[in-house]
This record gives structure tokens, sequence and C-alpha cells, in this order.
């Protein structure tokens, strides 16, 4: 996707937006998605721990809930109504998103394979060392400088996938990989 697009009048808006309002929509959209999809939503089956167990900690495995919902698309959220009449445009249309991560919870919307989980189970490894709040906040602050896929969060999680997929015998660790972009202050 090319870079959002904001007219000149809602530049304004979109700084108190960026500042304020809409990393608090979208935190409180993942907390409300993670809970109310998680009782739907299992762990991991054997040969998928198996497949991901040398790249991501246990805990994260223990954690992680996968909901596979194929011919059902979640709903756009309802802060894309708000940001449109701010005159945001550009957002990602949930007819080409493949999966969502909400927290530990992963909604995809084909069946998984090992590297889309693999990019998934990234996220519920960037959400466990930065917490909700604040991956929100690096989501949105990297959506609004670079568009979707600027997204640093999104350039980790494909860099980590592409490595994986490369050499998924080559083991390395997506928890020390993540906390290294956290310390280079990557994201």
């Amino acid at each position: 996707m090319k870079g959002i697009r904001v007219d000149r009048m809602a530049s304004a808006k979109l700084v108190v937006a960026k500042v304020l309002r809409v990393p608090a929509f979208v935190t409180y959209y993942i907390n409300a998605k993670q809970k109310r999809l998680s009782p739907q939503a299992v762990p991991l089956t054997q040969a998928q721990r198996a497949a991901m167990g040398g790249f991501f900690l246990p805990q994260v495995l223990d954690a992680a809930r996968l909901l596979v919902r194929e011919g059902v698309r979640l709903e756009y959220p309802p802060f894309y109504r708000t940001l449109r009449r701010m005159g945001l445009s550009g957002l990602p249309h949930m007819s080409k998103i493949s999966a969502m991560t909400f927290g530990e919870v992963v909604v995809s919307h084909v069946p998984f394979t090992d590297g889309l989980l693999f990019h998934e189970l990234v996220h519920v490894e960037q959400y466990r060392q930065l917490g909700i709040r604040r991956f929100s906040e690096l989501y949105v602050q990297g959506f609004l400088s670079g568009g979707y896929d600027g997204i640093p969060l999104e350039v980790n999680a494909r860099a980590l996938r592409g490595r994986f997929e490369g050499n998924p015998r080559q083991q390395f660790s997506v928890a020390e990989e993540v906390a290294r972009w956290i310390r280079e202050d990557r994201f």
C-alpha cells in the first residue's frame, strides 16, 4: 500500500489523533477483540509447535491461540469511520488482510501456513515485549508515517518471516530479535 493521504484541513486533526486519540481507539479495539475471540480460538497443534519451537519462547507458544475464519472476514474497526471523517485515507482493506493478531489471539481468513503462522507469532512476541498500549502507539505512528507497508512492526515481522522461510532449519530467537529492535529504537 502507498502512504496515507491527508487533506490540509485534516492535518491539525491528525496531530491530535496521532498523539491522543487513535492509539487509545486501537488499544481498546485490540483488547475487546482479544477478549471476544479468545473463547473460540485454539492452542497451536503439536505440528505447529514443532515447526515454531526453535524460534519462539515456550510461553509464547503456550499463550498463542489461533482462530481460522474461512469465508468470514473481520469487520472494519469502528474507529475507521472517525479517521475517514478526519480526512485520513489509505486505510488497510479488511479483504486484503490474511490474518490479524490481537494480543495472543491470531485470527486468520485462510488456513495457516508455517510462514503465515510465523509472521503472526512475531506479533504475539511484539505484544509480549511491548504490551498492547505501546504496540498500538507504535503501530499507529508507523502507519501515519509510512502507510501499512512502512509500519516498522510489520517490517520486523516480514523480515523475520523471510529469514525463517529462507532456511527453516536455521533457528534463531525471535524474542532476541524483537528485543534488539526495541533497544535500537527501530519501531
